[in-house]
């Protein structure tokens, strides 16, 4: 599980130009899928078993927050955008790839420094102070960058204590790697019912691809995979969940009662941990869109905890991710 995070951490794929992150997902899916492909939307679809009689989709989503490069001055730096919600506090000094047609060309935010700065260097920059700069010159960027390319987080991983994994994109590409143990298990002891793995777009920007995926697929119901809050410093325990405690699976009157509910039951009879997430209303992920695709599409979200999310040293735990997966097998083993 280490290397596969590794692996899918490290591989870019900034909402909106996920061609490389999808392409790896569809090779590391086949292992254990009938069918796999990727559609116009760089959904990866993949599916397992008999998808005809009983059909029940597990989704995460592929892409990662990132920028998007709208201007090169004349000193070299790239001006950006971001894409999805980056966190203007922890940006600069911070290292990024900037993806172009031909190459990857690391860069680094630029930060003023605090002796130059008009006191307010404790509050968060605003995001038209932000520049890349990769250490060329203005004429030597225009002839390697181009103005839309995207720029992701290049962070190395880092193992740390207590079965905790720490990168950029883990949000969501431990939900991703969650699935693959999810696929790995259904072929080690097959299930009766049929599965669809979708791993899908642009989350990070509106979720268009878990709605064209949805639709595509149209399961008889659905189960949404992302990370949510964990306890750290200031993060109140009733507004989140905790690392280590198993998955967060979550209540809302935009899901399915009877689904959630049997999460938590299948959670108890089978000693895994959980924690229950309460909202009053929309989850902020794919499961909003995937409930109300089509005729509508009985979902429910199940989360893995993570702190400092929407950065490049969000942190997850290993143990979180293997007894999300053994619930969400125990759920399909017995569906149907």
């Amino acid at each position: 599980m280490i290397e596969l995070l590794k692996k899918l951490c490290t591989a870019k794929g900034v909402s909106g130009y996920e061609d490389n992150i999808a392409a790896i997902l569809k090779d590391e899916i086949s292992k254990y899928a009938d069918e796999v492909f990727i559609d116009k939307n760089n959904n990866v679809i993949a599916k397992v078993g008999n998808t005809e009689e009983h059909n029940i989709m597990i989704d995460a989503h592929l892409d990662e927050i990132g920028f998007i490069v709208t201007y090169i001055d004349n000193n070299g730096f790239l001006k950006v955008s971001p894409c999805g919600g980056m966190d203007y506090r922890v940006v600069q000094n911070s290292r990024f790839k900037i993806i172009t047609d031909t190459q990857e060309i690391t860069a680094v935010a630029c930060c003023m420094p605090p002796h130059l700065s008009d006191g307010g260097e404790d509050k968060a920059p605003s995001p038209d102070s932000i520049y890349l700069d990769t250490g060329l010159s203005a004429d030597k960027v225009k002839q390697l960058v181009n103005i839309g390319d995207v720029a992701a987080y290049d962070i190395t991983p880092m193992i740390l204590l207590n079965q905790r994994f720490s990168c950029c994109s883990t949000d969501n590409r431990a939900s991703c790697a969650l699935l693959l143990r999810v696929a790995e298990l259904i072929k080690e002891n097959p299930v009766n019912t049929g599965i669809t793995f979708t791993f899908t777009s642009q989350e990070e920007t509106y979720g268009k691809g878990a709605m064209t995926a949805a639709y595509t697929v149209y399961p008889d119901e659905a189960i949404a995979v992302d990370v949510s809050f964990a306890v750290q410093n200031g993060v109140s325990p009733t507004e989140s969940g905790a690392l280590g405690k198993g998955a967060m699976v979550c209540i809302s009157p935009v899901l399915s009662g009877k689904m959630s509910h049997r999460l938590i039951k299948l959670a108890k009879e089978n000693n895994l941990p959980y924690q229950v997430e309460v909202t009053g209303g929309l989850t902020g992920t794919n499961g909003d869109k995937i409930s109300v695709t089509r005729s509508g599409i009985p979902t429910a979200v199940v989360s893995i905890p993570q702190r400092n999310m929407h950065t490049g040293a969000e942190i997850v735990s290993l143990d979180d991710i293997e007894n999300t997966a053994l619930l969400l097998y125990e759920y399909v083993r017995t569906a149907y």
